[in-house]
């Protein structure tokens, strides 16, 4: 599939040379423009050519909100998404070698609505958590700069992406467990342990993405991709980075969490052993890594849906179709997860077992009082 697809875009690109030389000579006159639906004359139902597909056809008359033809009024088919009368959206402009301007529906404009949600979350953070919800909204900005302004200008650099994958999970895990829990034993503690997964996690991702052959072209976009940079970047390395970035969040989670339930053990009952702590939080952290590893995969299957509905009708067999690169590639991702996950808990908890201060102190600075004692630390 992936050498047919290379060649068949090579071809294209050997056919049509001149086309892409007229488009260049043009690029001047063509763009992105917002617009409005202002009236829809008509919508219909057109058989796609070739085949007995059906699909809606709209004629649709906008208003163009921008560019050099703002205000301007355009009509124009759309078989591409269906709107309505005073829906915003984007539209591609095109003016081709002999003139003739093609406009077309290129997304829907759900901007307003995508700020009305995220506003809505942030309340819900604020809400609920406080100040340590504005923490880790804080810590969340955090690590999207790390990975806009240090992991993307980076793996377009050249530098290694399996190299430049864990400097960046340091950099993410930081920003999520310090800025969210501050500074302090315990959230060195849990940082710690998070690395050392995350660390094994890439040495299993690299062991297991070798040993299964993937290559990371399992989809579209990693061919388009590997065209328009003239194959400098190394894929392989890319789905190893993707794996670790993939897997930080749940790690963060299961650490901190663990890491909580021992100073909580300790807090409840001083007398407890260090392999009496170990032990009791070991069981809760079993019963987590249930619940996030079967969240882990509900979420890989939820993101493969489409596919798995496009092969439903396949008369291959299921191994035959599991073995397949965009199959293998989310099952190995998943698994290397899932195992990332499973060794967080032991480690981490061992680590808070013998290093969390039994006489730690709330975020408030009161000091806990002893469970055998009368008296404070």
């Amino acid at each position: 599939m992936l050498r047919l697809a290379i060649i068949g875009l090579v071809l294209i690109s050997s056919v049509i040379p001149q086309t892409l030389v007229a488009q260049e000579l043009h690029q001047d006159i063509q763009g992105v423009w917002r617009a409005r639906v202002t009236a829809i004359w008509d919508t219909r139902v057109e058989t796609v050519p070739g085949s007995d597909v059906t699909q809606m056809v709209q004629t649709l008359e906008v208003e163009i909100l921008e560019g050099e033809q703002e205000g301007e009024q355009v009509i124009f088919d759309n078989d591409f998404i269906l709107l309505e009368e005073g829906d915003a959206f984007f539209m591609n402009y095109l003016v081709t070698i002999d003139g003739t301007e093609i406009y077309s529906v290129r997304e829907v404009d759900r901007r307003v609505p995508m700020f009305l949600l995220l506003l809505l979350f942030i309340a819900v953070v604020i809400i609920f958590g406080g100040k340590q919800g504005v923490r880790s909204l804080l810590s969340l900005v955090g690590s999207l700069f790390v990975v806009g302004y240090v992991l993307v200008p980076g793996l377009v650099g050249g530098i290694s992406p399996l190299i430049l994958s864990i400097g960046v999970a340091a950099g993410v895990l930081f920003f999520a467990i310090f800025v969210t829990h501050g500074f302090n034993r315990r959230s060195l503690i849990a940082y710690g342990g998070t690395m050392t997964a995350v660390l094994l996690s890439g040495v299993l991702a690299y062991i297991s993405v070798h040993g299964t052959g993937l290559t990371g072209f399992s989809s579209d976009e990693s061919i388009y991709l590997n065209l328009s940079t003239g194959g400098s970047l190394d894929f392989v390395g890319l789905l190893l980075g993707a794996i670790i970035i993939g897997a930080l969040g749940a790690l963060d989670d299961i650490a901190v969490t663990q890491v909580a339930v021992v100073r909580e053990l300790y807090h409840a009952n001083k007398s407890l052993s260090v392999r009496e702590v170990y032990t009791k939080a070991l069981r809760v952290g079993k019963e987590h890594v249930g619940a996030l590893v079967n969240t882990l995969v509900l979420a890989y299957t939820g993101a493969a849906l489409p596919l798995l509905l496009l092969f439903a009708g396949s008369e291959a067999s299921v191994l035959t179709i599991l073995n397949r690169e965009i199959f293998a590639t989310e099952i190995v991702r998943m698994i290397v997860g899932s195992i990332g996950l499973i060794l967080t808990v032991p480690i981490t908890t061992l680590a808070a077992a013998y290093f969390v201060d039994k006489d730690d102190v709330d975020d408030d600075g009161h000091v806990h009082v002893c469970a055998h004692a009368g008296h404070n630390h």
